[in-house]
């Protein structure tokens, strides 16, 4: 039995001359969140695109539940981009929607009470049936949620998820996140926010491309050496220490 969610080997890629992925290698089990850490620029969103087969690699290789990433594997993955990717003209449920056809779900009741129940989740039923066009940014990122959600893939991909929410509404996805993974989903996410990782249950740290620290929230603390050492204390650390993944693996 296969528990592996993601399998990365030797992953490099470059924009131009710009080497954004350098020589990462990874594997991420199922059933668990898993976070990626680090300031802008570190390559995270990069990753992800390369994870979801938005981007090809210039070498190495990446498997999303034992296939590389492909049109056919597109329904087992869902993807909430860190700038949401709506269509403004329609409203909040005609783009759910559509990404619920999309992702397959075609027999019109089901369909129909699954964007309901995402349109609940995200706290935007009052404005269902307004246009994005007259969405706060914050609302949009709910939006992009629930589109990524709406078919209940295995393999979730989310890329600054909690950007332009209230601290109530994070509180409230994280702990939704958290159901997701109890029942056995995989969640990949971006951020730069110690609070996100957090909540992860593993953890990269990256630097230019590179993962510099792998581990618990709890090992990455304990690293340091220090008491009451925070995850954002931890990451300075490994910052100035340079690439010392050993210290956590």
């Amino acid at each position: 039995m296969n528990i592996t969610a993601i399998e990365i080997k030797n992953l490099s890629f470059n924009y131009g001359k710009l080497k954004v992925i350098d020589d990462v290698s990874l594997e991420i089990a199922k059933g668990i969140s898993f976070g990626l850490l680090g300031s802008n620029g570190a390559g995270k969103t990069t990753l992800i695109r390369l994870m979801v087969g938005l981007l090809k690699p210039k070498t190495g290789s990446v498997f999303c539940l034992g296939k590389p990433p492909s049109p056919a594997t597109a329904r087992n993955i869902g993807y909430m981009p860190q700038l949401p990717s709506l269509y403004s003209e329609l409203t909040v449920y005609q783009n759910i929607d559509f990404f619920a056809r999309i992702y397959g779900l075609r027999a019109h009741n089901t369909r129909n009470q699954r964007v309901d129940e995402v349109i609940k989740l995200v706290d935007l039923w009052p404005k269902k049936n307004v246009s994005v066009s007259q969405l706060s940014g914050g609302m949009k990122q709910r939006v992009s949620l629930a589109c990524a959600i709406v078919h209940n893939p295995p393999l979730l991909f989310l890329d600054e998820p909690t950007v332009g929410l209230d601290p109530e509404l994070r509180v409230h996805f994280w702990e939704y996140f958290g159901n997701l993974t109890a029942a056995g989903h995989t969640l990949i996410v971006s951020s730069h926010t110690m609070d996100d990782a957090a909540h992860c249950q593993k953890l990269i740290f990256m630097r230019e491309g590179k993962v510099i620290a792998l581990g618990t929230p709890d090992e990455l603390r304990g690293a340091v050496g220090k008491p009451n050492t925070t995850l954002e204390d931890a990451f300075l650390y490994f910052i100035r220490h340079g690439e010392v993944k050993s210290h956590v693996q």
